[in-house]
């Protein structure tokens, strides 16, 4: 039996692993990549046919780990895509909205080539087929077996990271080699989901590593922090932006506004505007499955108390309401994505980054490659809708919220195993997944990080590494991704000469480097005329 890694390898996007058995194949998430080279990526060919998949087993609703499965569909695949149902309903919904937003790009891209006499460029998937991948839906109960292709069976158990999502255990051959595939773990201490449910046996664990390497604040610290940031950013009367991942994320913010309206700290007549109809839509499924949410989350709504209706909340659903928050001065605005790559909260910043009275406020994870990302990293300048904006809001970071399990989280879960398995740590970036295996080790256990595209031969030994697909080539920047490195620069070496003069060789560098960016200034201007 194999096992492939064709995502999540060295990065927090793209998860994606094939398992193959005897003539059976299966795949656990098909999810997008994100951040830098993402359209080459993730239109690229898969390292399989995907007519030869029997069935998809999917994790969770997040684009990073389903959201290349209508694309699956459209290259063939027509087995079934088994997932808990709560996760399958926010898959059409992220699915549509994705669809929109490629479909919108696309246009846009055809448009300028045209006017260059370049090809049209079409988008990822459409409609269409999302239409027909929703046909190959086959939701599976929670803690129950299923046998999903010949001589492989599964069972989805609650992970804890946001609605519906799922670690997966997988029985493989007459010998039932035993997988666990964590997904994204939650956090032990949860206030939204449940914590994650405990598995003691397996040959083999993938775990997500994402924060494999540090911890969030816990509870407390984090609202601490976070009722400081909105009384902080409340005193400047001004817009209070904070991208949000409209699955979990945002609903939890909502509550915690409650939370703040309560203790007072947040007053009810400040408006607060929610500006995505997806959010709204995925907001609905919460409420419809909140069984499945934590005792905290159902006492309220037993009480008739809504979790996710602050006093103030002012849903945002057309293009023409989402325009008209720029003429209001003072609110908070929640509009995704999280990440800043896309969707509502570009068009926000894109007239408030540059305002020093604005706040910024990071509630997620952002991927290297991302508008985000570069914000925390102290760019002074960033494009935005395609046009050069300068940072000069103030920017906060709180990581407490996430859905994902820190590093403590993540060990508390792994020391559960009884079975000495070996694991395979993947779902982050490089110095983060060796750090937790490193963290692995010192519970016993046995812990390998692979690369991308690595195979591995699987017994209940250790398992054979062998490579079937060339990692990705190291290729050159394009112009853009060139220009914000180069800000990201200065802006360090503007720091740099805060503390000290710069020598005469230093001097004579930067001069050099002046005379090259006019000339290359110069004749960009002038190729743009022509």
């Amino acid at each position: 039996m194999r096992l492939g890694i064709y995502g999540s390898a060295g990065e927090v996007t793209g998860s994606n692993y094939l398992i193959e058995h005897d003539g059976s194949k299966v795949l656990v998430d098909c999810g997008i990549f994100q951040g830098r080279d993402e359209d080459r990526r993730n239109s690229e060919p898969f390292p399989f046919d995907p007519t030869t998949v029997d069935a998809v087993l999917l994790t969770h609703a997040h684009l990073d780990h389903s959201g290349r499965i209508p694309l699956l569909v459209k290259r063939g695949f027509k087995g079934k895509i088994h997932a808990t149902t709560p996760t399958l309903e926010l898959c059409e919904i992220l699915w549509r909205d994705s669809a929109r937003l490629m479909r919108e790009e696309a246009e846009w891209k055809t448009r300028k080539n045209r006017r260059k006499g370049l090809p049209s460029v079409s988008p990822l998937f459409t409609e269409k087929d999302i239409d027909r991948a929703m046909e190959y839906f086959a939701p599976l109960s929670y803690d129950d077996i299923y046998e999903v292709a010949p001589k492989v069976k599964a069972r989805f158990r609650d992970a804890g990271h946001i609605l519906g999502s799922s670690m997966i255990e997988v029985w493989i051959g007459e010998e039932s080699v035993k997988l666990v595939f964590s997904g994204d773990l939650g956090q032990q201490v949860t206030v939204l989901d449940r914590n994650p449910a405990v598995i003691n046996d397996a040959d083999y664990v993938i775990i997500e590593s994402t924060y494999g390497d540090r911890n969030h604040k816990n509870l407390e610290d984090t609202r601490r922090e976070f009722a400081s940031i909105i009384e902080e950013s409340l005193k400047d009367r001004s817009k209070i932006l904070i991208p949000t991942f409209v699955v979990d994320r945002v609903q939890r913010l909502l509550y915690e506004f409650v939370v703040l309206q309560e203790t007072g700290i947040l007053k009810e007549d400040i408006p607060i505007y929610f500006d995505s109809p997806m959010g709204v839509k995925t907001t609905d499924v919460y409420r419809k499955y909140s069984s499945l949410l934590s005792a905290e989350i159902q006492e309220r709504l037993l009480k008739k108390t809504d979790p996710f209706s602050p006093k103030g909340l002012r849903e945002v659903t057309t293009p023409e309401e989402s325009k008209m928050i720029n003429d209001v001065s003072f609110a908070i605005v929640l509009a995704g994505s999280g990440m800043a790559n896309g969707g509502r909260i570009v068009h926000h910043l894109k007239h408030n980054l540059w305002n020093p009275r604005s706040h910024l406020i990071f509630v997620g994870y952002q991927a290297s490659g991302t508008l985000g990302r570069l914000i925390i990293d102290g760019a002074r300048f960033v494009k935005v809708a395609g046009e050069e904006v300068a940072v000069k809001c103030k920017v906060h970071t709180i990581g407490g919220f996430s859905a994902h399990a820190g590093k403590d989280d993540l060990i508390a879960w792994a020391s559960n195993f009884k079975t000495k398995p070996i694991f395979i740590v993947t779902h982050g970036e490089r110095n983060a997944s060796n750090s937790l295996v490193s963290e692995i080790r010192k519970l016993g256990y046995d812990a390998i990080v692979p690369q991308m595209g690595y195979e591995m031969l699987l017994t209940r030994g250790r398992p054979t590494v062998e490579r079937r697909m060339e990692a990705p080539s190291e290729r050159t920047p394009d112009l853009q991704e060139m220009v914000k490195e180069m800000d990201l620069l200065l802006a360090s070496l503007n720091d740099a000469l805060r503390e000290a003069e710069a020598s005469e060789e230093v001097k004579s560098l930067l001069l050099s480097a002046k005379v090259l960016l006019e000339i290359a200034n110069r004749r960009a201007a002038s190729e743009v005329k022509q």
